[in-house]
């Protein structure tokens, strides 16, 4: 009989290998690639943030741009204010390092002031608040003169790269997994499936679904910050209302409750509009986006559980008996 260890030991297995060859792939492919492949790395740790408040909580949330956009802006200012020296002086890793855990705790704690009274309300009502949220960040920047404003925020250093960008999103899948296997993690799947009987049966909802939303958000600061530092600009539009719809639809398209779902569907939005880009040069016109926007009708409108369900790919037998096999031979 397997037990939810062997379950745990197959997706961190895979999680790190796949983090792995990402991470080999972005010392080897050509500059173009491994810009694409660092944006996929940034929309997958989105993807897995969000995963944690959509997916295995069961809420809906609009408004993780604006937590990408706290990070981002947080990272941005330290690297050329206070942190400035780090990055020039040759220790961009340790300036790097400082600049990431202040996004996660600015990014948390906001996340925490909108969670707290927001959480109480379902449905709708919660995406609403979180769309508003999103919306005043987004304004706020743009009348901010002293993060750029309208202009933008330049001259922000380049560091990270693919083993900072994959290593990060091996941690938070690895800490997503735990959490799920948790005690944390059952009451958060007892309150999505039916928040009613998860309280008369002694969880506290809302503190459950806050303390996911706050680890939601230090994760979309975290992505704000390597965005940052990887594009070397900052600007409001950046962080609009359809970042956060671009996030959801990852999540969703991706199957509700599956994180390997929102890895797989957060690579495939990313790459999509790429590889269709020498269409324009065919045709004269620009048909990526008609073409993005058909295939996510598509794919609804004959799968519309999304790509994965709520399954794993660490539960496939294939897996399964790869990692048996494997194990069996160590032993």
């Amino acid at each position: 009989m397997r037990g939810p260890g062997r379950s745990n030991a197959s997706a961190l297995a895979l999680v790190f290998g796949c983090a792995s060859a990402a991470w080999g792939l972005g010392a080897v492919l050509p500059p173009y690639f491994e810009t694409v492949l660092l944006f996929i790395g940034v929309n997958a740790l989105l993807a897995v943030s969000l995963h944690l408040v959509n997916g295995v909580a069961g809420q809906f949330s609009l408004g993780h741009a604006g937590f990408m956009a706290l990070g981002a802006y947080t990272a941005a200012w330290l690297s050329t204010g206070p942190l400035k020296g780090l990055f020039e002086g040759g220790n961009a890793d340790l300036g790097l390092t400082m600049t990431l855990a202040a996004a996660a705790l600015v990014a948390g704690a906001a996340g925490w002031l909108v969670g707290l009274p927001s959480l109480r309300l379902k449905g709708d009502y919660l995406a609403i608040v979180t769309l508003g949220f999103g919306e005043i960040i987004r304004v706020g920047l743009l009348n901010s003169e002293r993060l750029g404003g309208a202009r933008g925020f330049i001259g922000i250093p380049a560091a990270g790269g693919p083993a900072w960008v994959f290593g990060l999103l091996a941690v938070a899948c690895i800490g997503c997994v735990r959490v799920c296997a948790s005690g944390a993690g059952r009451a958060l799947l007892a309150v999505r499936e039916d928040e009613i009987a998860a309280e008369a049966l002694g969880v506290d909802a809302t503190q459950a679904k806050v303390g996911a939303f706050v680890a939601s958000a230090a994760g979309a600061g975290v992505a704000g910050a390597l965005f940052a530092h990887q594009q070397g600009f900052l600007h409001p539009s950046s962080f609009s209302f359809m970042k956060s719809v671009e996030i959801v639809v990852m999540v969703v398209l991706g199957g509700m409750g599956s994180l390997s779902g929102a890895l797989l569907a957060a690579a495939l939005l990313t790459a999509l509009p790429e590889a269709l880009r020498p269409l324009k040069e065919w045709t004269g016109v620009d048909l990526r986006m008609v073409l993005y926007s058909l295939a996510l009708v598509l794919l609804m409108l004959f799968r519309p559980q999304g790509l994965m369900g709520r399954k794993e790919f660490w539960q496939g037998a294939t897996f399964r008996r790869w990692f048996s096999r494997n194990e069996g031979q160590k032993a």
